[in-house]
């Protein structure tokens, strides 16, 4: 209760968390699905939970979300999601690979119309080779198919970095919805 009234989900983004077109975007991708009857399931790991905070953000979300699982190890991965110890020892955990073993995971637990994930390095340590603090991978799976998006924020602020690979999450949903 804020003051004796409901809050809302301006109330919760009002934190400054996310600017006005990021809630603008949320808010849409949500109504989307809402009003389209399109299930859809979060699996995060560098955002750790951020983008299933953000989606409960949106009123009547409730029809349509069936889960959201923090996989933040390796051990989570594997044992939520199915992804492969081969992949994450060839490719590390901060991979496309992973983000589509993760998506891909996710779909066959929840059978939800879209899946999406996201892993990588939000920092301010953990820079591998190739691949920078700020490098994140999305993977959305929509009715069995995959996509994969990388992200590179250019950040260190690890902050910054889970809110820019949240809204890439909810770019990715909003044109996997426009191909629907």
């Amino acid at each position: 209760m804020n003051g004796g009234r409901t809050e809302t989900a301006e109330d919760f983004f009002s934190e400054g968390l996310f600017s006005a077109s990021e809630r603008l975007l949320i808010r849409s991708a949500g109504r989307k699905l809402v009003e389209n009857h399109i299930t859809i399931s979060c699996c995060e790991s560098c955002t750790g939970g951020l983008f299933a905070a953000a989606l409960t953000g949106v009123h009547g979300i409730s029809g349509v979300f069936d889960r959201g699982l923090v996989t933040y190890t390796e051990r989570a991965k594997m044992e939520e999601l199915g992804v492969r110890k081969e992949t994450l020892a060839t490719h590390t955990v901060y991979s496309a690979e992973v983000a589509r073993e993760m998506a891909e995971g996710l779909y066959r637990k929840t059978g939800s119309d879209i899946c999406v994930s996201v892993t990588g390095i939000a920092g301010p340590d953990g820079a591998l080779p190739g691949k920078p603090v700020g490098t994140v991978y999305i993977g959305c799976c929509h009715c069995g198919k995959v996509q994969i998006e990388m992200l590179q924020t250019g950040s260190c602020s690890r902050s910054r970095n889970r809110r820019d690979a949240v809204i890439a999450m909810f770019r990715l949903v909003v044109n996997t919805l426009k191909e629907e």
